[in-house]
């Protein structure tokens, strides 16, 4: 982050601030908490489960609404682009 300004006497100064070790260190923190039995791809397999079964079951009205959000970009497009039967 920079800011430019006039000081008190009103001459120019410059400062920043680097976060990167403080990014780091939340990095660290949000592993840390993951635990090391963490697996990502399961962890995505899981969200793709929930999706399915979120949009499951639609009525007619209920999946063509789904189908303009898909096509519309606001939703993202899974399988063949219809909600799961």
């Amino acid at each position: 982050m920079s800011h430019h300004g006039p000081t008190p006497s009103g001459a120019p100064f410059d400062w920043s601030v680097d976060l990167s070790a403080h990014e780091m260190l939340r990095r660290a923190h949000v592993m840390d908490a993951l635990g090391a039995d963490w697996d990502p791809v399961e962890a995505l397999r899981g969200e793709e489960a929930a999706y399915a079964l979120l949009y499951s079951g639609l009525s007619p009205e209920q999946q063509r609404i789904h189908d303009e959000l898909v096509a519309a970009g606001v939703l993202p497009p899974r399988g063949d682009g219809h909600a799961a039967a």
